[in-house]
This record gives structure tokens, C-alpha cells and sequence, in this order.
């Protein structure tokens, strides 16, 4: 529930505002001691005193990348999502430059290219130090101009991954933004009007007055001139600066077009082998079902000819078996009349008599060859 994003809040790109924090560091900073402890519960207008409370700016550090404080209210920010006038007053805070580079960093994540770059180019003219933790625990120097500077012009700050903005040569082409004025031209102006006075002070002679005032003077003819080359360099190093971007920009979309047309060359070159390799796997394909029908054909010939002997077989040996059936009759008959006919003489000697004794005198009669008792 505390690490959800405010239901209020606005999608920023088309996401929610804590997904521009990559999710390994979103969760190290979820399971991070400041962020549970001091970041519970915190507003926008509470917010403001635990930023007044950091003293140096920094991502992760050490071997298990801990988040620093700072990276931990950003995180906030994003999650309660205050509104641009807070922001607007943390960028304008001369106060506490810390507070300053959090509105700033949180402005770089969230805000427009316009917002970003007519509220953090006026940083430019902060050179107060910074403290700064680096990835090994160490501290090194930096100043808020030097800040600022990267912010604008690289795309990975304190472990996060910026946004992408326009060029602003491209946004002045389109009218959206003023040509960029430096501070030092005021200075400049300060220094010449300067100079013109101590001239003036000097007691120069009438001549040379008049001269001056008429715009005919040697010292007013050169600072023009000095003033008028500086601003032409000025203008040339800018168009330089210009054109080197939009070259740069031109090559990387020329290259880029080159390597897609590199992939797709290489796409329709594998498309058309692979079209080759699945009309040749097809063929092959083809041909081993060829082969497996002519090999289940003869198999299945092979079968029903091994069938048909089979079958033949058995007929042959049930018509033998009835040859021999059939004859068996005829061969035993014999056997039957000689076993009817021992029956019957052992029936006639009458070694058969009910009369045991009978039966018994019959015997010994029939082994003396006499005649049975006829009883």
C-alpha cells in the first residue's frame, strides 16, 4: 500500500510515473531503511524538510547498490506527484541548492521539453559545489551548473534513464523557444558602459567629445567592433554547434536507414533459403512416404501371399485327414471280425458261465480239448 502510486496522479509518457525508474532499483529502493522509515507518509508539503535535510546527491553505492537518500525522495515525488508550482519553487530555491537540484532532476524525469529547458537553463548561472556519492561509497566534488549541464545533455543520471528531448536548435526552428541569452552578456554591457564612463571621467578634450558622441571615436569604434566580432563568433560557433548537431542527427538516421535496409536484405535472404530448404524438405518429405506406401505394399502383399500359402496349407492337411479318415474303415475290419469271433468261441467254451464252478470245469475241459458242460 505505500509503495503505490497516488490514484490521482497522471500517467507521464503513457505510464505510470514510478515506471520510469527501472525496476531492479525500484525494488532496492522499496526494501530500502530511508525510504520505510523517513519517506512513510510523506506530502508534498512535508516533503520539503527531508529535502533540506540532504547534504549530497548521488544514485546507488557500494557492492549491493544501495540507493542513496536522494534517489529515495525522487522516487516520492513521482509516487505523490506534486504539482508544478512546488516543483517550480524547489528549482527556484536559492536557499538550499540540494532542494534545487530535486526539482530540477524530478522536472528532467516528468516535465515537457519547453518546461525543461526555461527552468533548468537559468541553473546554469549557479556555481555553488555539490557533493556527490559515486558508486564505490566515495564522495567526489561537483558544482550545480556541471549538474545541470548533464542533465541536459546526457541520457543516464544517478542510475536512471532520462527521458529523450529535443534538440533546442529544433525547437527554435519551430518557434516554441527564444534563442538562448547568456548572463555574461550583461556583464559585458556592464563592463562597456563602464569603461565609457571612466573615459568620459578623464576630462577627454572637446574634439575627442565630440568625436565620441558622434560615434567617430577610435576607443568607441573599437569596443563596436570588438563587441560586434565577439557576437558574430558567438553566432558562428552557435550555427557551427548547429550544424554539426543536425549532421550528426542526419548521419545516425542515415546509418540507421542503412542497417534496416541491411536487415531486411538479410531477412529476404534467409526467407528465400528457408523457402528452399522447406521445398527441399518437402520433396524429401514426399519421397519417404513414397518409399513407406511401396513398403507397405509389399508388405502387405508378402502378408497375403504368406496367407494364401498358409490357408493352402491347411487345406491340403484337412484333405489328408479326411483321405485317411475315410480309408480307416475298410483297414479295420478284419481286426473286428477276429475280436467277434474270439468272443464268440470264448462264449461258446463256457469259460463264461454265471457258475463259478461251471465256469471253472468248462476251463479245464477246453485245456484237455473236451467239450464244455452244457447245463
Amino acid at each position: 500500500m505505500a509503495n503505490r502510486t497516488d490514484p490521482l496522479a497522471k500517467s507521464i509518457r503513457g505510464t505510470n510515473p514510478q515506471n520510469l525508474v527501472e525496476k531492479i532499483l525500484r525494488s532496492k529502493i522499496y526494501q530500502n531503511t530511508y525510504w520505510k522509515e523517513q519517506c512513510f507518509g510523506l506530502t508534498a508539503e512535508t516533503l520539503v524538510d527531508k529535502a533540506m535535510e540532504l547534504d549530497h546527491l548521488g544514485g546507488t553505492f557500494g557492492g549491493n547498490r544501495k540507493p542513496s537518500p536522494f534517489i529515495c525522495l525522487v522516487m516520492k515525488m513521482l509516487q505523490i506527484q506534486p504539482e508544478k508550482d512546488i516543483v517550480v519553487e524547489f528549482i527556484k530555491n536559492e536557499d538550499y541548492k540540494y532542494v534545487r537540484v530535486l526539482g530540477a532532476f524530478y522536472l528532467r524525469l516528468t516535465g515537457t521539453d519547453i518546461d525543461i529547458y526555461r527552468y533548468l537553463e537559468p541553473l546554469y548561472n549557479d556555481y555553488r559545489k555539490l557533493r556527490r556519492k559515486l558508486a564505490d561509497g566515495q564522495y567526489a566534488l561537483t558544482h550545480v551548473d556541471e549538474y545541470i549541464d548533464e542533465l541536459l545533455t546526457t541520457d543516464y543520471s544517478c542510475d536512471i534513464a532520462l527521458p529523450r528531448i529535443k534538440k533546442r536548435w529544433i525547437l527554435e526552428q519551430n518557434k516554441q523557444l527564444e534563442p538562448r541569452r547568456s548572463a555574461l552578456e550583461d556583464d559585458f554591457e556592464e563592463e562597456e558602459e563602464k569603461d565609457e564612463d571612466e573615459q568620459l571621467a578623464t576630462g577627454l578634450d572637446d574634439e575627442h567629445e565630440k568625436d565620441y558622441y558622434r560615434g567617430g571615436s577610435p576607443a568607441r569604434e573599437r569596443d563596436r567592433d570588438r563587441r560586434r566580432d565577439s557576437h558574430r563568433h558567438r553566432d558562428r560557433d552557435y550555427d557551427r554547434d548547429r550544424d554539426y548537431d543536425r549532421d550528426r542527427d542526419y548521419d545516425r538516421e542515415r546509418g540507421r536507414r542503412d542497417r534496416d535496409r541491411d536487415r531486411d536484405r538479410d531477412r529476404d535472404r534467409h526467407r528465400l533459403r528457408d523457402d528452399k530448404d522447406y521445398g527441399r524438405e518437402r520433396d524429401r518429405e514426399r519421397d519417404r512416404e513414397r518409399d513407406r506406401r511401396d513398403r507397405g505394399r509389399r508388405r502387405s502383399y508378402s502378408r497375403s501371399r504368406s496367407r494364401s500359402r498358409d490357408r493352402k496349407d491347411r487345406e491340403d492337411d484337412r484333405r489328408k485327414r479326411h483321405a485317411r479318415s475315410s480309408a480307416s474303415p475298410a483297414r479295420d475290419e478284419p481286426k473286428k471280425k477276429k475280436e467277434k469271433k474270439e468272443k464268440k468261441e470264448k462264449k461258446d467254451d463256457g469259460t463264461d458261465h454265471p457258475d463259478p464252478e461251471i465256469a471253472e470245469a468248462n476251463r479245464l475241459r477246453a485245456s484237455l480239448g473236451l467239450k464244455p458242460l452244457k447245463l
